[in-house]
């Protein structure tokens, strides 16, 4: 049975294919979702990533429990800005109160240095391992043997503060002191986390070392072909996006309260990324440099190298940063980046994800003993050791940039017209039609035989996007769905 067969609101009836569903009809089916989820899976008003058909367990990546939400995309922070955005379309206020509960949960587990972990288990066993910041506030100042380590990797801090950023500043949240002094202290952590070149490691514990030098990118004498196991932590790092997304955050912060410390602290990004783009010949990106710059090992299958995946992230990064400051020295490092993607094509038009240092040759290791190797016939099947995005990632950005940046500041406004608007609905048309058809009688959606928050963020964005322009197309949009039933 289908979501809009089980809705018990209105008597609707499935809409042809090739016709625009009632946002009526489409509201309701987000709400159905938003329901479900709130009363049946959330945990202290947070998600997890997924949940057993059964209702038995909420899984992360790592674990699975009862008690546990993730902070980590596609959870709690997902699924909290979805809701931020229904409630935007819609004014319904289901959709508020839901994502107030789930800012409400991530105040609760945010950690005493500012940030957050990958998940967070309610569970006392599990809780109270943890140094939490408003425990801090209630007075409880000594850590001990507590974990109290924020981390940037996978976007988990990034899009906490996103998420509560957003909601925070929605005229309902004004008022609410927890969630405002959470936002505001997670932000001052993260700027007092950052180097003095602009970048920041994967974890951070506390303020960033000022003494840290700033030096340009540089290869090192010799590394070790073996992994060394060390702590890689503290390394400046791009890998997973991590500053990519740190930049975001700060470029929003800045959007949304004018403080000028945000928008500083994004460029300082840019600062280090132009820092940090390798000598000739290898114009591109390390996945993560020591403090003297140099490029390092961090698991056991990301080698000091070259990437043909991070890379395409730094010069987004680069590129954003123009478009926002129209600060052309942010353009610079992309030619020699480009062209050295074009000479590091493999035969078959992928790319590698790990270049050798100088050489530029291709790296691999072998499946189950870790062996550092040239050869790819014998991958680790968990990684993307290649990639076949990367030419189409490489000639969008090219694109992007014959774009006057007038042009694609223009674009990034919302529509000024009930015509604008309308378009804006008709590019979602085919995901609404697409998640109408495929949530099941409880009104959500089942990926890989579990309950799937990626596939509710996605479907429920998509319904968010069509019914706010069907509302603000108004007549015009009215004479699209007329259009179709003709």
């Amino acid at each position: 049975m289908k979501c809009f067969h089980a809705l018990l609101l209105l008597p609707l009836t499935l809409a042809a294919a090739d016709s625009a569903p009632d946002p009526a009809e489409v509201t309701a089916a987000m709400k159905k979702a938003a329901a479900f989820y709130s009363s049946k899976l959330a945990v202290h008003g947070g998600y997890a990533s997924g949940w057993r058909t059964d209702l038995s367990a909420g899984r992360t990546e790592h674990s699975e429990s009862k008690t546990l939400i993730s902070i980590q995309p596609p959870g709690t922070t997902t699924v909290g800005l979805a809701l931020v955005k229904a409630y935007a379309a819609t004014g319904d206020v289901q959709f508020l109160e839901s994502a107030k509960a789930a800012g409400r949960a991530l105040v609760e587990c945010q950690l005493a240095s500012g940030g957050w972990d990958d998940d967070f288990d309610f569970a006392e066993e599990h809780a109270k391992k943890y140094w939490l910041h408003q425990r801090v506030l209630a007075g409880d100042k000594e850590q001990g043997k507590r974990r109290n380590t924020s981390t940037l990797d996978d976007n988990k801090t990034q899009s906490a503060l996103l998420f509560l950023l957003e909601l925070a500043h929605l005229p309902e949240c004004r008022g609410d002191a927890a969630l405002q002094e959470a936002v505001k202290f997670g932000l001052e952590s993260l700027l007092a986390a950052q180097f003095p070149n602009g970048a920041w490691p994967q974890q951070f514990s506390g303020p960033a070392d000022p003494a840290t030098p700033v030096k340009p990118a540089a290869y090192p004498k010799e590394w070790p072909r073996k992994w060394p196991n060390v702590k890689y932590t503290s390394f400046f790092t791009l890998n997973d996006g991590n500053l990519q997304r740190a930049a975001q955050v700060m470029l929003r912060a800045h959007e949304l309260t004018g403080d000028a410390r945000y928008l500083e602290s994004a460029k300082k990004v840019g600062d280090f990324l132009i820092l940090a783009q390798m000598p000739g010949p290898q114009r591109g990106w390390a996945q993560q440099y020591n403090h003297d710059m140099e490029p390092v090992w961090a698991r056991k299958f990301e080698p000091p190298c070259v990437t043909g995946g991070e890379s395409i992230g730094a010069m987004e990064t680069l590129h954003e940063l123009y478009v926002v400051t129209g600060d052309e020295r942010f353009l610079k490092p992309l030619p020699d980046a480009f062209a050295w993607y074009g000479r590091s094509a493999l035969p078959d038009g992928q790319h590698a994800r790990f270049y050798e240092l100088q050489t530029n040759r291709p790296l691999y290791f072998v499946k189950d003993s870790y062996e550092l190797t040239y050869d790819d016939s014998n991958l680790p099947t968990h990684y993307g050791f290649k990639m076949d995005h990367i030419a189409r990632d490489v000639a969008k950005l090219k694109e992007l940039m014959k774009e006057p940046r007038e042009k694609l500041l223009e674009k990034r406004a919302l529509p000024a017209t009930e015509k604008g608007w309308t378009s804006r609905a008709k590019g979602a048309l085919d995901k609404v039609r697409a998640a109408m058809k495929s949530c099941n009688a409880d009104g959500v959606w089942v990926k890989n035989g579990w309950i799937d928050a990626a596939e509710f963020s996605r479907h429920v964005n998509a319904m968010a996007q069509y019914v706010e322009g069907a509302r603000k197309g108004g007549a015009e949009f009215e004479k699209f769905r007329a259009s179709l039933r003709k």
